[in-house]
């Protein structure tokens, strides 16, 4: 046995159980489930599903990073010849083949820490949320040069996951895309096969949900920002300096002029269509229908004001040396 999978969860429902059933169809394969503060009965399902349950310590904030570290820590102790690490949530299927496609990918690329493939919502026309999700999940197969685009459901070499310490479980959303970054200083690759990886359940079907996420968002473009800016990889240096202009920067110099403008400063605002024109293209340039490309750049400016507050989060979270987790399901 060479392949373990990490499944993380917080009351993930009926969406757990489809999640470890996938796993259990596909491979043998050594599994274990973290549960971060359950009340839906899901350690109950992981057990009756003969899956391992490790259940974080309630006196310790939660975080996407702190529970795979410790599902990854609990498999390698456990089973120690395991090479290759699946990391998925417990909102996600695996998709047939997933994982032996993976995992031979990662032993003919030896310089390869971390692989995905392609990801696809189950449910898009549920809610434009969702449907925004799908248009994420959108990316061409290959090398990735934008390392902080890796996502929290991936295959990784353990060799390398343990050189590099994990997650980093004070980063309380992007923490996968943080450790990419990590990854890509190392000297390592990570590729994007041209394979079904699974299916992710968003669930977003209320406009609170998407802001919640967008907020989460600007939270991790500041902390990201913050621990490896300075870098030679810059990682979110460029998407904060957006975040402050877009989302705090004119909208406060709109609201402080407006009086001394007589409400000339208002004309500021045709800065934001111009912001979504450039988008549009970029997203027609990547095959998008019209209507998909007018959605996608409509909440991308929208999206600047939650990010604003998510980085305003970050530098309050910095200075109180505490990060809570910003959940919006």
């Amino acid at each position: 046995m060479n392949i373990g999978v990490v499944v993380i969860g917080r009351n993930e429902g009926e969406r757990l159980r489809r999640c470890l059933e996938s796993i259990n169809t596909l491979n043998e394969v050594a599994i274990v489930y973290v549960d971060s503060g359950s009340s839906d009965g899901s350690v109950e399902l992981a057990n009756s599903k003969q899956v391992t349950v490790v259940e974080l310590d309630l006196s310790t904030p939660f975080s996407a990073a702190r529970a795979r570290n410790e599902g990854f820590t609990y498999l390698l102790k456990n089973h120690p010849e395991i090479q290759y690490v699946q990391f998925i949530d417990g909102d996600c299927t695996l998709a047939p083949g997933w994982l032996d496609a993976a995992a031979d990918t990662l032993k003919v690329q030896t310089h390869c820490a971390a692989v995905v493939g392609h990801l696809q919502e189950s449910n898009p026309a549920a809610s434009v949320y969702n449907r925004l999700c799908a248009l994420e999940w959108k990316s061409p197969a290959g090398e990735m040069t934008n390392y902080g685009a890796l996502g929290g459901i991936s295959m990784m070499r353990s060799e390398v996951f343990k050189k590099l310490g994990g997650f980093d479980p004070n980063v309380i959303a992007g923490e996968d895309s943080e450790l990419g970054v990590r990854m890509a200083l190392a000297g390592f690759k990570v590729i994007k096969i041209d394979h079904p990886m699974g299916m992710h359940d968003a669930n977003m079907l209320h406009f609170s949900q998407w802001w919640k996420r967008a907020v989460r968002g600007g939270h991790a473009i500041g902390q990201r920002a913050f621990l490896n800016g300075q870098s030679s990889v810059m990682d979110c240096v460029r998407e904060r300096r957006s975040a402050w202009f877009w989302g705090i920067g004119v909208p406060a110099l709109i609201l402080l002029a407006l009086v001394p403008t007589s409400g000339w400063s208002l004309l500021l605002l045709a800065g934001y269509p111009v912001l979504g024109a450039r988008v549009y293209r970029y997203r027609m340039g990547r095959d998008d229908s019209r209507q998909d490309a007018l959605l996608y750049a409509f909440f991308i400016i929208l999206g600047k004001f939650a990010e604003g507050i998510g980085l305003l989060k970050f530098y309050i979270n910095r200075m109180r040396a505490r990060y809570e987790i910003i959940e919006y399901k």
